[in-house]
C-alpha cells in the first residue's frame, strides 16, 4: 500500500514553513533595526539584545576558527533530510511527533540560512536575572527547543498508549 503525503507527517511540513518565515522575518527586522550589541529593555528580564553566534547553541565552537561554520550547515542539512523521511514513515494522525520533527527542521533551516548568508546566526531574545544572563537565542532556537522538549514528551507518552493497547486487548 502506498502512502501519500496527506496520509504521512509530511502533511505537516506547512509548520516548517510558518517557523522558517516567522525566523527570517524577525531576524530581517533585527537586522533592518538595531545595531551589533545594541539593547532595548522590553521587561524587567527580558531584553532584545542583537547578537551574532559563530557556533551553535550557547555559542558552542564560536572561536573555532570558522570550520564550525561547515559542521552547522552539514548537521542541519543531515537532520532536515532524516526528519523529513522519518515524517513520510509515519502517520498523519501522529501528531505530536510530526509537530516535534518540522518544529526542528523549521528551526534548522531558519539557522542554516543565517549561516549561509551571514557566516553566524543572528540571535536577539535575551532573558536575565539580577546579573545572570541566559544566551541570548531567536525564534529558530526556540522551534528547535520545542520540538526536541515534545519528541522526549512523546517517547514517553508512546509507551503509556501502547500500553494502553495491549490493556484493551487482553
Amino acid at each position: 500500500m502506498t502512502t501519500t503525503w496527506k496520509d504521512s507527517g509530511l502533511r505537516w511540513y506547512w509548520v516548517v514553513v510558518l517557523v522558517f518565515i516567522a525566523d527570517q522575518l524577525s531576524k530581517q527586522w533585527v537586522l533592518s533595526n538595531f545595531d551589533l550589541y545594541e539593547s532595548i529593555q522590553l521587561l524587567p528580564v527580558f531584553n532584545f539584545t542583537y547578537v551574532r553566534n559563530y557556533g551553535a547553541a550557547f555559542s558552542f565552537l564560536s572561536d573555532a576558527g570558522g570550520w564550525q561554520r561547515w559542521l552547522f550547515t552539514f548537521v542541519a542539512v543531515g537532520f532536515s533530510v532524516l526528519l523529513s523521511v522519518w515524517l513520510r514513515q509515519q502517520p498523519s494522525k501522529m501528531w505530536r511527533l510530526n509537530l516535534a520533527y518540522t518544529l526542528v527542521i523549521g528551526g534548522a533551516l531558519g539557522n542554516l540560512i543565517d549561516r549561509l548568508q551571514h557566516g553566524y546566526v543572528v540571535d536577539f531574545l535575551h532573558f536575565y536575572w539580577n546579573d545572570s544572563h541566559f544566551p541570548a537565542f531567536n525564534i529558530a532556537d526556540s522551534a528547535i527547543c520545542v520540538g526536541a522538549a515534545l519528541i522526549i514528551l512523546d517517547s514517553f507518552m508512546t509507551g503509556k498508549d501502547d500500553k494502553k493497547s495491549d490493556d484493551l486487548k487482553e
